[in-house]
């Protein structure tokens, strides 16, 4: 379940297949199984985005989700093998990928922290068709967090995986984006929406 980045289907395919997303600074390594999902569906879930950390791969913050804070969050759920999902959250959790997680625990409990880091908590957040609702995010919530306003690159990504997934137009998206915790106070629609016009090509490019 995608609410950050992998919202746009070109920057899932770096992690799949392997390379740079465009705007990007960091090269993956991709999946043992480069094939792309078998299914995309947009869908949302309860709670918030919100932007904290550093990205090494964009600068500025990173897309962060809270289960327990109050909106909605617009999603994209992909049907992935279980070699897959294990392989793209290795990389998101800067590890290299190869082994496939034990889903067990989240599967039973709702939760699993694999680690203290960023993307290290596997959460278990519903059903879509008889197939598990997993993703990934930190263990903290958005109280907890060290916000930090994500860059341009990041934002015009997130831009195009909302229009390409729920079919957002600039302005929605600049919208939503800005008002986020850890956006907002630092981007305001207006100076978003400059950033998304004219939109940038996004498409994976080998590193």
């Amino acid at each position: 379940m995608a609410y950050g980045s992998n919202l746009h289907a070109a920057r899932l395919a770096c992690y799949l297949r392997g390379g740079r997303p465009n705007g990007g600074t960091q090269d993956y390594p991709g999946c043992r199984d480069r094939r792309p999902p078998r299914r995309a569906v947009a869908t949302a879930l309860p709670g918030t985005l919100y932007f904290a950390g550093r990205s090494l791969t964009w600068g500025g913050g990173s897309a962060f989700y809270d289960p327990a804070a109050h909106g909605d969050v617009p999603c994209r759920a992909y049907l992935l093998t279980i070699g897959q999902f294990s392989d793209i959250a290795a990389q998101e959790m800067l590890r290299s990928p190869g082994t496939d997680l034990d889903l067990t625990p989240a599967l039973t409990t709702g939760r699993a922290e694999l680690g203290p880091g960023r993307y290290e908590t596997l959460l278990h957040v519903g059903e879509l068709d008889g197939h598990p609702l997993l993703t990934f995010t930190a263990p903290w919530g958005v109280a907890g967090a060290e916000l930090n306003a994500p860059a341009p690159p990041y934002l015009r990504t997130l831009a195009a995986g909302l229009a390409e997934s729920h079919g957002w137009g600039p302005w929605r998206s600049a919208g939503y984006l800005a008002t986020r915790p850890g956006a907002s106070g630092h981007w305001t629609p207006q100076a978003v929406a400059a950033v998304l016009d004219p939109p940038t090509p996004l498409s994976p490019r080998s590193g």
